[in-house]
């Protein structure tokens, strides 16, 4: 399995990876990475990383700027901006389902398109976006391109 390139998709998300691996790993499913001739980092563990971030970044966001919401209100916010239908929007509105790897399996059942597998690659994306930086670079890579406006929280 070759190299593969994903200079389209870093310049669509305005990020630039540093260590281009974890890039690779965070857009790979785990069906490419069981096919292939030499062991592969798939996405799974930068997906538990990026949803842990995502949670913290928006329960952050949401207690900055909702004084006066109880816990319950802003738990029930967050829930509503980090489950999978809206994830798996923001990741079919960056076309990243055309740069995840799949397995011939997963491929013929259109993976590209399963909302579970987009919403855990953005997850996985943010998560290798936090390891190839920093807390603050990946805050503003989740409100550029996660959240349309700050509004939403």
């Amino acid at each position: 399995m070759g190299k593969v390139s994903f200079k389209s998709l870093e310049k669509k998300i305005n990020y630039s990876f540093k260590n281009e691996e974890l890039l690779k790993s965070a857009l790979t499913h785990k069906t490419y990475a069981f096919e292939a001739d030499i062991p592969l980092e798939f996405n799974e563990r930068l997906e538990f990383l990026g949803d842990s971030i995502l949670g913290f970044v928006v329960a952050e966001q949401l207690y900055r700027g909702n004084r006066y919401f109880s816990e319950g209100e802003l738990t029930r916010r967050r829930a509503t901006l980090v489950k999978n239908s809206f994830l798996a929007k923001r990741a079919r509105e960056l076309d990243l389902g055309r740069y995840l790897l799949f397995g011939r399996g997963e491929k013929k059942q259109n993976g590209e398109r399963n909302p579970t597998n987009l919403a855990n690659a953005l997850e996985a994306l943010i998560g290798a976006v936090y390891l190839d930086s920093d807390l603050e670079t990946v805050k503003k890579f989740i409100f550029d391109n996660v959240f349309e406006t700050v509004s939403e929280f």
